[in-house]
C-alpha cells in the first residue's frame, strides 16, 4: 500500500508545453489504492487525476499535459490491459505503468508487448514507483518537446516560397549551387541568394543543421517536395 493525498489537476484541456506541470492519471478500482496513490505523488508536488474505472478514464477529457498512466491491471469491465489497448486507439500516447496485485509472466509480457513502461506488484516500494514515474515524465516531456521542433520546423518551411522549396530539396540532396543552378535553369547567384534565404527562414546555421531540420518533417511533405 501506498500513502498520501492531493487535490486533482486543472483540467482546461489545452495543449501544454513539455515543461508544464506534470499530471498522473491513475485508474484502480480501489478507492483505498486511489488514496494512497494521490498522497504520495502530493508529497512530491504531482498532480493526480483519479478514476474508479476504465470506463470512467475513457469517458473523460483529459488536461494535455506531460505526465504518464497508472492502471490497475485487474478492474470490473474493461480490465487494464484492454483499457491500454483503447488508450492507443484514441491517441493517447502517455507512458504507462502497471500496477497489480495479480500479475504474472505472460500479463507483463503482453503489456510490455503493447508498450508498457513499466510492470510493477502490489504491494510496491514508494521509492520504486516514484523512479517509475519520474523516468516515464522525462520520456513523455523529451517526446512533446520533439513534437513542438516539428510543428515550429513546419511553420518555418511554410515560410518558404515555391523557389525556396526546391532548393532546399535539392540542398539536402547534397547538390553544390552549381548544379542546383543546373537543375532549376537559373544562374548560380540566384541560388546562392535563395539558399541564403532558406537558411535564415528555417534558423540553420549549416547545411548539417539543415538537413536535420528536413529530416525532422514530416515524410508527407519531403515527399510532395521531391515529387
Amino acid at each position: 500500500m501506498i500513502e498520501k493525498d492531493f487535490p486533482t489537476s486543472d483540467e482546461n484541456g489545452g495543449a501544454a508545453p513539455a515543461d508544464a506541470a506534470p499530471l498522473v492519471v491513475i485508474a484502480d478500482d480501489q478507492e483505498r489504492q486511489r488514496e494512497a496513490l494521490e498522497e504520495l505523488f502530493a508529497s512530491v508536488g504531482i498532480d493526480t487525476l483519479c478514476f474508479a474505472s476504465a470506463t470512467d478514464l475513457l469517458a473523460a477529457t483529459l488536461p494535455d499535459r506531460p505526465g504518464c498512466f497508472i492502471l490497475d491491471v485487474r478492474m470490473p469491465g474493461i480490465s487494464g490491459l484492454d483499457l491500454q489497448i483503447e488508450l492507443a486507439r484514441n491517441r493517447h500516447v502517455m507512458p504507462i505503468i502497471f500496477l497489480t496485485g495479480h500479475g504474472d509472466v505472460p500479463m507483463s509480457i503482453r503489456a510490455m508487448k503493447a508498450g508498457a513502461f513499466e510492470f510493477k506488484t502490489k504491494p510496491v516500494r514508494e521509492q520504486d514507483l516514484l523512479d517509475a514515474v519520474g523516468a516515464a515524465i522525462d520520456i513523455d516531456r523529451a517526446r512533446r518537446a520533439a513534437d513542438q521542433g516539428v510543428i515550429e520546423n513546419i511553420a518555418r518551411f511554410e515560410t518558404l516560397s515555391p523557389r525556396e522549396r526546391q532548393v532546399l530539396e535539392l540542398i539536402v540532396r547534397g547538390l553544390l549551387n552549381k548544379q542546383i543552378a543546373y537543375e532549376l535553369g537559373v544562374m548560380e547567384v540566384t541560388v546562392k541568394l535563395h539558399r541564403g534565404s532558406v537558411m535564415k527562414k528555417m534558423e540553420a546555421g549549416s547545411v548539417a543543421e539543415l538537413v536535420r531540420i528536413w529530416d525532422m518533417l514530416p515524410v508527407e511533405i519531403r515527399q510532395d517536395e521531391a515529387a
